[in-house]
């Protein structure tokens, strides 16, 4: 089907199942070849990339609704997922239709409620709906250009990641069950956007005594396989609790 009668025909049927005027908006990240990595989409007819959404149907809770979109996209609903922020400037998206009838369900002014997920990488299959051309998973350098305001949404996630670094699981729920060291310290770079000292970062890491180190190693480099740790899952939760002292 076209896709602009494709979205006309959704329109009629979106006035019918969701509560006007309001959306939600998934900033997914991952981490992946030692990269923060955030999932993004392309329209069928659109040259801008956005961040998957979607809208809260009107027998549905609002958090039930994120956690739907979520699926939709990744496969899974087994994954952290934080309300952060709410976005309601005037003419946020109604200038992406434009060129559409002013009753169509898309062009009207929604206030979006801001959700960022963590998804291990290799528990995600992800999915294209009949609205997408592309999804992908891209490196959080050197985004493309974003469609409407999901840039100001993307960066606003980022931040609050950020600022919850010490008292939120989100190392857990970002690596894999065993990881190294410098895997670790990457994720850490990768969110606070710098580097660390290697040194400083170990010592303080292992100061905060969240981590197991295990009887393996990593195979497979050229230089010394570096050992693996897991989260002592119950120190850490604990120690989130007052928040990890110090800052990056």
């Amino acid at each position: 089907m076209e896709f602009k009668k494709l979205l006309e025909t959704r329109s009629e049927e979106s006035w019918k199942k969701y509560i006007p005027t309001l959306s939600i908006d998934c900033v997914i990240f991952s981490f992946h070849e030692n990269e923060l990595q955030v999932l993004i989409l392309k329209m069928k007819d659109r040259e801008e990339w956005g961040l998957p959404g979607g809208y809260v149907e009107k027998a549905e809770n609002v958090d039930d609704a994120a956690v739907r979109i979520l699926k939709d996209r990744t496969g899974t609903e087994n994954v952290y997922l934080q309300q952060f922020y709410t976005f309601g400037n005037l003419n946020r998206s109604e200038f992406a239709f434009q060129d559409y009838d002013d009753s169509m369900w898309h062009k009207q002014r929604f206030v979006s409620i801001g959700y960022y997920a963590l998804a291990e990488h290799g528990q995600v299959k992800l999915n294209i709906d009949e609205f997408s051309s592309i999804v992908k998973w891209h490196s959080i350098e050197n985004l493309p250009t974003f469609m409407m305001d999901h840039r100001t949404i993307f960066d606003k996630a980022l931040l609050t990641l950020r600022e919850q670094l010490n008292n939120h699981p989100i190392g857990y729920s970002l690596l894999p069950e065993k990881f190294t060291m410098p895997e670790l310290q990457k994720l850490y770079e990768g969110i606070l956007g710098k580097k660390l000292n290697r040194g400083n970062f170990y010592r303080k890491i292992l100061r905060y005594d969240i981590l197991t180190k295990l009887d393996e190693s990593r195979k497979g480099g050229a230089h010394k396989a570096p050992d693996l740790y897991s989260f002592d899952l119950e120190k850490y939760n604990e120690a989130l609790k007052e928040g990890l002292k110090g800052g990056w």
